[in-house]
């Protein structure tokens, strides 16, 4: 079954490049009359040289010039529709990815390790994107007519053909050339940008620590070295194309006025005529201009090429969470079975062998020191982060049965470091769901205890909070997160250390917000550091090096905790609680 899923991951680009193959189909045959047309000036020199100069034929000029005229404005519009095909379809295209790169760039941190600022799959889809609206693409499309116009040349004279055989071979060695010098340094550019991002990203962040301590000057360091780094990479891979590109550009020169050089020498020879000598230069050109037209453009082409590959890795990499049948809201229980967790992309446990149980109404405090495992917990219970092993039960369905948005209905969780996103206070508080009940967005603010300092703002439930929530207070983003973690009633609420940054309302407020869960038949499951937030739990679970020191009723674990016998040695009770009463 996994096998099949991944498969069918895997092959999401092949299918949306299928889509498209209607338009793919159309840009070639488009491209094989342009090419066609592109004889135009070839033949309407022949002709002139040939026929108009020595019969002096005014009519014939002009009729020639008339019916060239119209083929070459046929093949204007043509080359406009072409050119617009294919940035409709780069549109669609990023459209149509979107779709699936976006799901996954949100799970991508956490389920591997990331480098960067992570948003590399958004920079590989414009990349393609931006390839295929350019001028690269035509040339590909007009490559495979290169050997008509030879074989013209050929038709026109042997030795005519042979040098337009050995221009082709010169440039083509020079794109297979490009293709092997431009690699590295692309790549090595690539990731020296994604390394400078991120460190613009984290100052961004941390803007405030670094202004108060005055270390600005060593960070702006630490950005010229890794600037500098980038841009000469970077330049060694534009000199490179560049280089080439030129090279190609004046062999093409050189070429053309090869191929007149050899003309001229069948005419003197009267082995050709005028005609025939101008005709096979614009022809030699012609059959030139792709070549020519891909090495400018090999970088792009390469780096559309590589960004292609980390999107289909990265898609063949994330599973599919789709699931076929919709299960019913669990009302029931909680189970955490033999659950070991280890961080995105780490390989050491960080929480081990954690088993608990946790029926309708309890109230369940995770207590101990700092990298206990304790956020990991929490991570794995609400589905952020996948257990190594053991597994994480809802109404006895494991988590992963769920989709993703079916599953975020059943789970409230307030992380330790809030983020809340640019929008209105109401947006953030109802999980931006496109028209949400105020009645449900008011239960919400009510339920966290916020309503009251939200009303207060100057444009209440519409004030706009800022990117991240900077226009709050961190006291205000937390209230707010909480009244998000409870919208929609959910039947689990998982809330790292929400009280960090509460005053002594805040903490009232949270208090009761935890009450309210466990007495509509919810289940709340607070970190802690500070005994406040244990005020309306019933239940203890005490966690020290990732393992579970101590799991039961609240007053019975805290009091062994503080019995003075106790403070020298590890605690070491495990027990099973009773059923809670709200």
């Amino acid at each position: 079954m996994a096998a099949g899923v991944n498969e069918t991951r895997k092959l999401t680009l092949a299918r949306v490049l299928a889509a498209f193959r209607g338009a793919f189909w159309g840009v070639a045959m488009m491209s094989g009359i342009v090419n066609l047309l592109a004889l135009t000036g070839s033949f309407f020199m022949l002709q002139i040289y040939d026929r108009v100069v020595p019969s002096r034929s005014v009519p014939t000029l002009l009729g020639l010039a008339l019916f060239a005229g119209l083929l070459f404005a046929f093949q204007g519009v043509l080359e406009l529709i072409r050119s617009r095909l294919l940035v409709r379809v780069s549109s669609a295209l990023d459209t149509e990815m979107s779709q699936n790169i976006y799901p996954v760039l949100i799970r991508l941190p956490l389920r591997s390790k990331i480098t960067g600022d992570g948003m590399q799959p958004l920079r590989d889809l414009d990349s393609v994107r931006n390839f295929l609206s350019a001028a690269g693409p035509t040339a590909l499309f007009d490559m495979p007519w290169m050997p008509i116009y030879i074989a013209i040349c050929f038709l026109f004279h042997f030795w005519l053909g042979m040098t337009a055989v050995l221009g082709a071979l010169i440039l083509t060695a020079l794109t297979i050339l490009a293709e092997v010098r431009t690699k590295a340094p692309s790549r090595e550019a690539a990731t020296l940008a994604s390394k400078r991002l991120q460190l613009a990203e984290a100052t961004r962040r941390n803007n405030e620590a670094v202004q108060a301590m005055g270390f600005g000057d060593r960070v702006s360091l630490r950005w010229t070295t890794i600037n500098a780094e980038y841009l000469a990479a970077n330049e060694r891979a534009s000199d490179i194309a560049g280089s080439l590109g030129t090279v190609s550009k004046i062999l093409r020169l050189v070429l053309q006025s090869a191929i007149l050089a050899v003309g001229a020498w069948l005419v003197i020879h009267g082995e050709a005529t005028g005609g025939v000598m101008i005709a096979a230069s614009i022809m030699m050109s012609r059959a030139l201009a792709p070549i020519d037209t891909a090495i400018a453009y090999w970088k792009s082409f390469v780096s559309a090429r590589d960004s292609w590959r980390r999107l289909t890795n990265l898609l063949s990499a994330m599973p599919d969470t789709d699931t076929t049948v919709a299960l019913p809201a669990p009302v029931a229980a909680v189970a955490v079975e033999n659950v070991s967790v280890v961080p995105p992309g780490d390989r050491t446990l960080v929480v081990q062998d954690v088993s608990f149980s946790l029926s309708k109404g309890a109230g369940l405090g995770v207590i101990g020191p700092s990298a206990s495992g304790k956020s990991s917990l929490a991570r794995a219970i609400t589905g952020v982060w996948l257990p190594a092993r053991g597994q994480i039960r809802l109404d006895g369905a494991t988590l992963d049965q769920w989709a993703p948005e079916e599953l975020g209905q059943h789970i409230g969780y307030l992380p330790q470091d809030v983020q809340l996103f640019d929008g209105t206070i109401s947006e953030n508080i109802a999980r931006f769901e496109p028209e949400a009940p105020t009645e449900k967005i008011l239960k919400a603010a009510n339920a966290a205890g916020v309503h009251d300092l939200i009303v207060r703002l100057p444009e209440g439930y519409d004030t706009r909070i800022g990117e991240a929530g900077t226009n709050l207070s961190a006291g205000q983003r937390q209230r707010v997160a909480l009244a998000r973690a409870l919208y929609g009633e959910p039947f689990m609420v998982v809330l790292d250390e929400p009280n960090s940054n509460l005053d002594a309302d805040g903490e009232n407020a949270l208090t009761g917000a935890i009450q309210s869960v466990r007495s509509r038949g919810g289940i709340a499951i607070v970190i802690a550091h500070r005994p406040s937030a244990l005020v309306a739990l019933d239940q203890v679970l005490v966690m020290q090096a990732g393992r579970v020191q101590a799991f039961g009723p609240k007053n019975d674990i805290l009091s062994k905790l503080t019995r003075p016998s106790q403070q020298q040695v590890p605690l070491k009770v495990v027990a099973t609680a009773e059923e809670p009463t709200p």
